[in-house]
C-alpha cells in the first residue's frame, strides 16, 4: 500500500493514509519543552526530562487504534442527538472522506474531512516557548448549516513517569485539577500532582468561550469507564459536568460550542497546552498566544528558523531521494537526535532507564556541527562534566540534574564498570568543532570532572585539552594480553558483554582514529613534542593490531578473556563483523591490500539488498558468556541484523579506498526515502532512519524498527556530505574530496563556512570515482583541494574537475 509521499518544495512528508503499519511520529519543541505527535494527533509531552516531568500519558505499547495522550473530538448536533467523531481518526476510527498529515520541520498539520466537516489543525511549539499550540480551523463543507462543538482532550501522566505505571494506588491519590475562569467565558483548566503543588501546574486553555469542562477520566468516559475513548458517553449529553478532580486519572477536556456554521463558513480555535509555576504570572503569555496574529507570527518564526539552518548546506545531485534526505530530513533527524539523545521516542519509553548517553551524544554533535556549532559545543561541555579524572566516562547522565550513571554495567557484578569506547568519541567531536569554527580558544576552557569529594564538591577541573589527553591516556593504560585495549563492559556494541580481560579491536581502531585527530591538531598548533608522543602511541597500537588481528579474509573483532578470538573463521556464530573491517580502514591501521580484502569480505558475506548486517551468522541460542547479543533470534538487532549505524562506517571506509560505486550502493540501499514504495515490508517512517532492519536470517527480512533517535542519522549525514560528496571542514579551509559513483557527470552544493558562502560545482568528465585534478576559486586556480578561509562574508564560486 501507499501511505504518503515527499513534498520537497514544502519540506514535508505527506501521509495520506492514517493506518500506517506502526505509528509514524514527528517531534515538536525540544527537550526543554516538547515531545512527539503521531500521525493521528496523539501526543506525548514533557518538560526538561521525560522521566521526571512528563505531562501527557502516551503508552507506546497500546494498539495503534487506542487513545494515547491527546485527541480532538467534534460533535454535530442532529435531530436525535449528537454525531461524535475525531478529525484525527483515532480513537473513533470513523470513515474519512480525506485524511492528510503533513510531517513538517517542527510541526505536524492534520487536514481531514469527515461527514462534510473539514478540519485543518497545525500542531507546534513556538520557538523558545513552553506551550504546544493546536491551531484549528473547522469548515462546514456541506450545503446545509450545521451546529458544531469542538472538544480537545488530554490525559495527564504523573510527572515521575515510571511511578505512573508501578503504583496504581499512590499516583491517583495525588492527582489534582483546578479551573480558572477568565474573561469572556474562557477558562484555564489546570492539573498537578499534589507533591508538586506550588512548583508547577499543567494547563489547557483556548481562545474561545468554554461552555463546560471535565478533568476526571472516569466521568468523561462514563458508565464507570465502560464507556470508551471511541465513544465517550459524557459527550452524548449537552454539557460536561465541570468536575474539578481531586484524585483519580486526570484529564483536561474543554467543550466549545461553536454554534451554527453556515455552508462554507470557517471557525478558528487556538488551543494552548503548557506548564507554568504560577498560572497568574503565565496569564500575559496565555493572552498573547490566544491572538491569531501571534500564532501566525510564531509559525513563521519556526519556518524561518529551519530555513536558516537548512540553507547552510544544500546539495543537488542526479539522485532525487539523496537530495531529499541530505537537504531536509537527515539534518532534521540529526537535530532531533542531538536534542533528545535516546531519552524519548516511540521505542525509547523515557521512563528513566536511559538519559543522555556519553557515547551517543559525542557522535550526535557531529550531525549538527556544520549548521549549529554553538549548540554542539554546549553539549560537548556537558559531556566533559561527566568524564572522570582517570579519563574514562560515565555512560549516561540526566540533563536536569547532571547526575550520571554507569549504565547497564552497574547491574552486572562480574563485569567491568566502564565502556571501553565512551571517552574516545569526544576527541572526534572536539576536532570537528575546531575545524568548523577555528575557535581554538575553546581548548583552554576549564571544565570540571565528574569526581566529587566527600562533601559532594568537584574534586578536579581541567582544560578541554586536558580532558582530551586523559581520554587517550585511559585507553593507553588499559590494555590486555595482546596489548589491545580492554573491552570494559562493552564497546560500541552494547550487546557483547564478555568477561573481564576481553580485548576490543573496535576500541583499538577508535583509539587510532582519535590519535590521528590529536596528532593532526597538534601539528596545526605547532606542538612537535605532543605530535611525537601521540605518533608513538599510534604506531605502537598499529603494530600490535597488525600482528594479531588478521584472520585470512578479514580482521578479528574481539579477543575473549582467555585469548579466544571472536569474529573469526574458527567461530560457529559471529564469524565476521562489519565494524571489524570498516574501522581498520578508518583508523588507517589496515594496510591498503588487507583493507580492500576486508571490505570485499563485507560485500561478500554481510551485504544484503536491504543493508549490511552487523555480523554473520547469528547465534542460534542464548550464550551466557556472549550476553545480550545472543538474546535476539538470528537476524535481529546485533545478532546478525542490519544494525544500520554500522553501514555508514562501511561507506566511509569504501570512500577512503576510492570505491565510490560501492559506497553509493551501500548508501542507496538503506536510504529510507527509497523504502517509500515497500512500506508494508519496511513499516517505519520513510523520512527518517531507523536503528535496525531485520536481516536475511529472519523471516521478516526488511522490517525496520526504532526510528528517529539513532546514531545512524549523524553518520549517514557525515558519510553522505563529507565522504561521498567530500565536502568537509578543516582547520585552514574547506576540503573538497568527493568519492562519487563513476556514472555521475556532476553535482553541486552550497555551503556556508565561517560566515562565507561557497557555491561548489564538481564535474566528472572522465567518470571516475575519486580524485580532484584541478580546482578554481572565483575563477583562479588553486593548488590542492582545500579552499582557503574567507572572512569577507561574501559568496565564492568553486569549480572542481575530477580526473
Amino acid at each position: 500500500m501507499n501511505y504518503g509521499h515527499f513534498d520537497n518544495e514544502k519540506r514535508e512528508y505527506v501521509i495520506t493514509n492514517p493506518g500506517t503499519p506502526v505509528k509514524w511520529i514527528n517531534y515538536i519543541g525540544t527537550l526543554s519543552f516538547g515531545g512527539f505527535v503521531d500521525q493521528t494527533g496523539c501526543m506525548l509531552l514533557c518538560k526538561g526530562d521525560p522521566a521526571f516531568n512528563r505531562i501527557t500519558k502516551y503508552i507506546q505499547q497500546l494498539p495503534s487504534s487506542d487513545f494515547k495522550g491527546s485527541t480532538l473530538y467534534l460533535r454535530i448536533k442532529e435531530s436525535n442527538g449528537y454525531r461524535i467523531f475525531s478529525p484525527f481518526y483515532v480513537p473513533t476510527l470513523d470513515p474519512y472522506d480525506s485524511y492528510v498529515c503533513h510531517v513538517g520541520l517542527g510541526y505536524s498539520r492534520i487536514v481531514s474531512e469527515f461527514y462534510g466537516i473539514k478540519t485543518d489543525t497545525t500542531i507546534f511549539v513556538p520557538l523558545g516557548r513552553q506551550r504546544v499550540i493546536w491551531d484549528i480551523r473547522i469548515t462546514n463543507s456541506t450545503l446545509s448549516s450545521l451546529s458544531l462543538d469542538a472538544i480537545p482532550v488530554l490525559e495527564y501522566s504523573h510527572p515521575q513517569a515510571l511511578k505512573q505505571f508501578n503504583n496504581a494506588d499512590w499516583v491517583p491519590q495525588t492527582m489534582q485539577s483546578k479551573v480558572y475562569n477568565n474573561r469572556d467565558g474562557m477558562k484555564i483548566l489546570t492539573q498537578y500532582a499534589f507533591s508538586y503543588k506550588g512548583q508547577f501546574e499543567n494547563y489547557i486553555t483556548s481562545n474561545y468561550p468554554v461552555s463546560s469542562f471535565e478533568s476526571d477520566r472516569k466521568t468523561f468516559l462514563g458508565k464507570n469507564e465502560y464507556g470508551s475513548w471511541a465513544k465517550p458517553l459524557s459527550l452524548l449529553n449537552e454539557d460536561l459536568v465541570n468536575r474539578e478532580a481531586r484524585r483519580g486519572d486526570n484529564i483536561g477536556a474543554l467543550l466549545h460550542k461553536l454554534g451554527v456554521l453556515a455552508p462554507g463558513e470557517t471557525k478558528r480555535i487556538i488551543i494552548q497546552i503548557g506548564q507554568a509555576k504560577e498560572i497568574e504570572k503565565e496569564l500575559p503569555l496565555i493572552e498573547k498566544y490566544r491572538r491569531e496574529e501571534e500564532i501566525d507570527a510564531a509559525f513563521r518564526e519556526l519556518h524561518d528558523f529551519w530555513n536558516k539552518i537548512l540553507l547552510k548546506m544544500q546539495v543537488t545531485t542526479v539522485d532525487i531521494s539523496l537530495n531529499s534526505i541530505l537537504n531536509i530530513f537527515n539534518p532534521y533527524q540529526c537535530y532531533t537526535t542531538f536534542n533528545w539523545s535516546r531519552s524519548l521516542s516511540l521505542y525509547q519509553l523515557g521512563l528513566g532507564a536511559r538519559g543522555t548517553g556519553f557515547r551517543d551524544s559525542s557522535q550526535d554533535v557531529l550531525g549538527i556541527m556544520d549548521r549549529l556549532p554553538g549548540e554542539a559545543t554546549g553539549l560537548i561541555k556537558k559531556l566533559f562534566m561527566v568524564q572522570k579524572t582517570d579519563g574514562s566516562a560515565m555512560h549516561q547522565f540526566y540533563p536536569l540534574t547532571m547526575e550520571a550513571t554507569a549504565g547497564d554495567s552497574s547491574e552486572s557484578e562480574d563485569r567491568p564498570k566502564y565502556y571501553g569506547d565512551d571517552h574516545l568519541w569526544i576527541v572526534l567531536s572536539v576536532a570537528e568543532y575546531l575545524k568548523e569554527t577555528g575557535n581554538f580558544a575553546f581548548l583552554d576552557e576549564i571544565i570540571p570532572y565528574y569526581n566529587k569529594d566527600k562533601f559532594g564538591k568537584v574534586s578536579e577541573t581541567g582544560t578541554v585539552l586536558d580532558h582530551l589527553e586523559r581520554s587517550i591516556e585511559f585507553t593507553h593504560g588499559n590494555v590486555g594480553k595482546h596489548g589491545l585495549p580492554l573491552l570494559g563492559f562493552a564497546d560500541w556494541n552494547d550487546a557483547m558483554n564478555l568477561k573481564p580481560g576481553a580485548e576490543s579491536l573496535f576500541v583499538a581502531n577508535l583509539y587510532g582514529k582519535a590519535l590521528l585527530e590529536l596528532i593532526d591538531l597538534y601539528n596545526y598548533l605547532g606542538n612537535n613534542t605532543k605530535v611525537k608522543k601521540y605518533s608513538y602511541y599510534y604506531d605502537e597500537m598499529k603494530k600490535i593490531f597488525n600482528t594479531c588481528a588478521w584472520d585470512g579474509e578479514w580482521f578479528i573483532r574481539y579477543f575473549d578473556y582467555d585469548g579466544t578470538s571472536l569474529g573469526s573463521k574458527h567461530c560457529t556464530a559471529g564469524k565476521i563483523y562489519t565494524n571489524g573491517q570498516s574501522w581498520p580502514v578508518i583508523s588507517r591501521f589496515a594496510p591498503e591490500d588487507k583493507g580492500r580484502i576486508a571490505l570485499d569480505s563485507v560485500y561478500k558475506y554481510l551485504n544484503t539488498l536491504k543493508g549490511i548486517k552487523l555480523s554473520t551468522p547469528g547465534y542460534d541460542k542464548y550464550d551466557l558468556n556472549i550476553g545480550g547479543m545472543s538474546s535476539y533470534p538470528p537476524g535481529a538487532k546485533e545478532n546478525g541484523g542490519i544494525f544500520i549505524h554500522t553501514n555508514p562506517w562501511a561507506i566511509i571506509a569504501e570512500t577512503i579506498l576510492g570505491n565510490g560505486d560501492r559506497a553509493y550502493e551501500y548508501y542507496s540501499q538503506i536510504n529510507p526515502a527509497k523504502k517509500n514504495d515497500i512500506i508494508d515490508e519496511f513499516e517505519c517512517e520513510p523520512y527518517v532512519y531507523p536503528q535496525n532492519i531485520l536481516g536475511d536470517e529472519h523471516p521478516q527480512f526488511g522490517l525496520g524498527r526504532n526510528s528517529w533517535l539513532s546514531g545512524t542519522a549523524t553518520w549517514m549525514y557525515v558519510a553522505g556530505i563529507k565522504y561521498i560528496l567530500g565536502i568537509r571542514a578543516y582547520y585552514n579551509g574547506l576540503i573538497i574530496d568527493p568519492c562519487i559513483p563513476s556514472k555521475w557527470d556532476t553535482f553541486a552544493a552550497t555551503r556556508i563556512f565561517r560566515g562565507s558562502e561557497y557555491r561548489i560545482e564538481i564535474q566528472n568528465p572522465y567518470h571516475i570515482c575519486k580524485g580532484i585534478k584541478t580546482m578554481t576559486v572565483d575563477g583562479k586556480e588553486i593548488e590542492g583541494n582545500c579552499i582557503p578561509v574567507f572572512k569577507d562574508e561574501k559568496t565564492h564560486t568553486v569549480l572542481g574537475i575530477m580526473g
